[in-house]
């Protein structure tokens, strides 16, 4: 009898002991998705991106702006400001583009004003 209420004692043991276990190592287990948006949200490289994302929103939103494009830039940036380009162009159906005002008429063909005549591209 005394074995049974021996065995019975150490397996509450165990199963305590292991459920202490599982919970205590929860409460210091990081939380990876936490500290990724920790080092994300305070690293230079993130608050660049969004300056860059304020500035082609307000690109976007404004088809007077002018959007310049230079042989000595890197390929990425000239898709991105034909990108925004197209977009103000669907959107507002005209959009500067390198000091030209560019319109999209119904047809959906591009033509620009030169001399008061339309001149298809």
């Amino acid at each position: 009898m005394k074995n049974i209420f021996l065995l019975l004692f150490i397996l509450i043991l165990l199963f305590f002991y292991l459920s202490a276990k599982k919970s205590f190592s929860k409460l210091f287990k990081k939380n990876v998705r936490i500290s990724n948006f920790k080092k994300t949200s305070l690293s230079k490289e993130s608050n660049i991106n969004k300056i860059f994302l304020r500035n082609d929103e307000r690109l976007n939103l404004n088809p007077n702006i002018n959007i310049q494009i230079n042989l000595n830039e890197q390929e990425y940036q000239i898709i991105n400001k034909t990108n925004i380009h197209r977009s103000r162009l669907a959107k507002f159906k005209k959009s500067k583009f390198n000091g030209d005002i560019i319109y999209l008429d119904e047809d959906e063909k591009v033509y620009k004003v030169i001399n008061g005549i339309k001149k298809y591209l």
